[in-house]
């Protein structure tokens, strides 16, 4: 079988729990602004954020557009008029501060920074990612960090992976698999670019799309029993 070399990483809800940060960043910047929120406007919130990301992933919204327009489209349905882009600003401050690891993320990525050539890769704000895995203390074992914002495309185009493939030294298709919590993102991603994917399924969900990944796991120390009969020393 082929061994992996080159180990390809989301990060929200893959070594980052966004979940966590995002409720932490919302609160502060709802409270900075003295809006007092109830749970339907942040189950709200989350729903248009989520609908704007996933058009972003069809190349049918800018990033500038997402994060200067989603809370505005959001408050505005609670009779609210805000500016977006302050609010996006906010958000993304606070957003910065918060690195909680899903469980097992730092233990795993160190050990695997041992056998494997880890990257980054993400959709995520450049600056915000950054920082988080910097203040997480992971970006260390990372020979790169791609983000969407910086190569001009994104998961899953074709085009941010092969933008990605091209600063990799040596790098070899069949030797590299992507690890992420998104089917429509990071699985379909690698898929349409022709390599290897691994569903991180953190939230235990069924599959119901026609997106297959090769394999799935739902705890990231699975993912070291995975790779087990793949390893591959240096």
């Amino acid at each position: 079988m082929t061994k992996y070399e080159i180990l390809l990483f989301d990060v929200d809800d893959t070594l980052l729990d966004f979940d966590l940060a995002e409720n932490a960043a919302l609160d502060r910047m709802f409270r900075e602004e003295k809006i007092a929120t109830t749970p339907e406007m942040i189950a709200r919130y989350k729903e248009i954020n989520e609908s704007m990301w996933r058009a972003f992933e069809r190349g049918e919204v800018t990033k500038n557009t997402l994060h200067n327009t989603r809370f505005a489209v959001a408050l505005k349905e609670f009779g609210m008029e805000v500016d977006g882009v302050y609010f996006e600003s906010l958000f993304q401050k606070y957003l910065q501060e918060a690195h909680h690891y899903v469980e097992g993320a730092y233990e795993v990525i160190a050990q695997l920074a041992n056998h494997y050539h880890l990257y980054v890769v993400s959709n995520g704000v450049t600056l915000t990612q950054n920082k988080r895995l910097v203040d997480a203390d992971l970006a260390q074992y990372f020979k790169g960090i791609f983000i969407s914002e910086q190569t001009g495309y994104q998961k899953p185009m074709p085009a941010f992976f092969d933008y990605v493939f091209e600063r990799i030294e040596h790098f070899d298709k069949a030797k590299t698999l992507i690890i992420g919590d998104s089917l429509t993102s990071d699985i379909k991603g690698g898929l349409l670019s022709g390599i290897d994917t691994c569903w991180f399924n953190i939230r235990n969900v069924e599959n119901t799309s026609d997106i297959e990944p090769h394999y799935e796991i739902k705890k990231l120390h699975e993912l070291q029993e995975l790779l087990h009969t793949k390893i591959a020393l240096y």
